[in-house]
């Protein structure tokens, strides 16, 4: 009786990293956890990782007040009560004790404050016009915050990042702020220009089969003209992105895009391009731009559309580079802008994939992982002494400038709250400057899913709230627009 349910055990543990679908990779860990007796402790609501007294309580209000229909105190309790990580319910350790999910408290938690907020978004309450409501649900939305997307650079490998954003468009968990550098500008920028309904074709793997590498030669690049042809980069951008300028693409899709880029010269300084910074700027040339790697494509000069739509140039005394040099993550400027209160990062830099503990990321490993992190720590410190000297007394232009990048790259972060990567082997890195065959996206994007799978759960518990939001801060200013509009006609 014992060794059936090992052997179970074994068999569905091996199954789920081969699942191809999401629903199938759920039901096998759910199985799993029933015959772990992991659901026993899904069940308990109590442990000393998260305040569950709180979060009782919390819920049990809000539960009250909706079966006595009483929705003046239930907005009340929403406007007051709503605090991102509230109890620490967010915590990492809840989400590593089940192969799916976590307390069910915090499950019915996160469920019913959505119900709660569609309810007072959508139903008719007396004395309470869609403009009042609208201001409401913006001043919770400004004080709990909302999630971001981040998809580093990668150059062929960033098809992964195609996966991670299947993964959470297919749950509904596909943050409205998204940030892209270098190849993932390139992914940011084709969300930003897509309709939900546009989607589903981005995720079939032969739409990627368009050459965005062309070998032009040692020579043009020894002449400053990068080793690849950068028109034709600039091409494959254009076919999936289109000629719209950052404010058109938000008024598109309604996905908040942002697009990092390096400087050139030492005395300019990263941008973070959106459209709140720079409305007018084409999507693409901003994608072109970050995705500049230096030696293999020269430096770049934006473009936006003046006020007859014509192509102009954006700052034309100044050139741009791969967003990955300086600023991969910029996790502070989202978080100015957009009142960012939790990251996913989808990080494929080949670079910076292997020195990640995706595990780990969020807490101190244990001893036997201390080798490993001091290591790794003693290589950035002497690294980063090495490149900042040379930035500031080599005798070369080329080796200052080389060594200013390399000390960028090493001081910064390069994971979030929750961070999803790629395992890697040698095939990946011998074509990460070559154009993939469709076969090779496909495999890099269910790698993408699979790395996304498990981290459903702990997405859910601290985007879902935000985005219920969004969501109903967009019908209520619908609801106010077409008002509105009735007012003027009858005017």
């Amino acid at each position: 009786m014992i060794k059936k349910p090992t052997r179970r055990i074994k068999k569905l543990q091996s199954q789920l990293g081969k699942a191809k679908y999401y629903e199938e990779w759920k039901a096998i860990a759910e199985e799993l956890d029933e015959l772990t007796l992991r659901n026993v402790w899904k069940n308990n609501i109590a442990s000393d990782i998260y305040n569950y007294e709180l979060l009782s309580d919390r819920l049990q209000e809000l539960k009250n007040y909706r079966q006595q229909q009483d929705t003046k105190s239930l907005a009340r309790a929403l406007r007051e009560g709503l605090h991102h990580d509230l109890g620490n319910m967010g915590d990492i350790r809840l989400y590593q004790q089940s192969y799916y999910g976590t307390k069910t408290l915090i499950e019915d938690y996160v469920s019913v404050v959505s119900e709660s907020l569609n309810f007072l978004a959508h139903e008719h309450i007396e004395g309470l016009t869609s403009a009042r409501k609208l201001d409401f649900f913006k001043d919770i939305l400004l004080s709990f915050g909302r999630p971001a997307l981040l998809l580093s650079g990668g150059a062929s490998l960033g098809a992964f990042h195609i996966g991670v954003v299947k993964a959470l468009w297919e749950q509904d968990l596909l943050p409205q702020v998204i940030n892209g550098s270098s190849s993932g500008a390139i992914v940011a920028a084709t969300l930003g220009t897509h309709t939900d309904d546009e989607l589903p074709s981005l995720f079939d793997p032969h739409t990627h089969t368009k050459k965005a590498w062309r070998w032009q030669g040692l020579w043009s690049g020894f002449k400053g003209q990068g080793l690849m042809d950068q028109k034709q980069l600039q091409d494959y951008i254009r076919s999936f992105v289109g000629e719209y300028t950052m404010q058109e693409a938000y008024e598109r899709t309604g996905r908040s895009i942002n697009i990092s880029v390096s400087p050139v010269q030492h005395h300019q300084k990263p941008r973070l391009l959106s459209g709140y910074t720079s409305p007018y700027l084409l999507m693409w040339s901003a994608a072109l731009a970050s995705s500049a790697v230096p030696g293999i494509f020269p430096p770049v000069k934006l473009l936006k559309k003046d006020g007859e739509g014509r192509n102009v140039p954006y700052m034309p005394r100044l050139r741009w580079v791969d967003g990955s040099v300086v600023s991969d993550l910029p996790v502070e400027r989202l978080m100015h802008l957009y009142d960012v209160n939790y990251t996913i990062v989808s990080q494929t830099n080949p670079h910076i994939v292997p020195f990640l503990d995706t595990r780990h990321q969020e807490e101190k490993g244990g001893l036997l992982s201390l080798p490993w992190r001091w290591t790794k720590a003693e290589l950035k410190f002497h690294g980063k002494a090495v490149s900042d000297y040379l930035r500031r007394n080599a005798d070369s232009e080329i080796l200052r400038q080389v060594s200013g990048q390399a000390y960028s790259m090493m001081d910064q972060r390069y994971n979030g709250d929750v961070t999803i990567a790629p395992n890697y082997r040698l095939k990946h890195y011998a074509k990460v400057l070559s154009n993939p065959t469709p076969d090779f996206v496909e495999e890099l994007m269910l790698q993408g899913e699979r790395a996304t799978w498990p981290r459903i759960s702990m997405i859910r518990t601290h985007a879902k709230i935000s985005q219920t939001l969004e969501s109903c801060i967009a019908k209520l200013k619908s609801d106010v627009r077409s008002h509105r509009a009735k007012l003027s006609v009858i005017a």
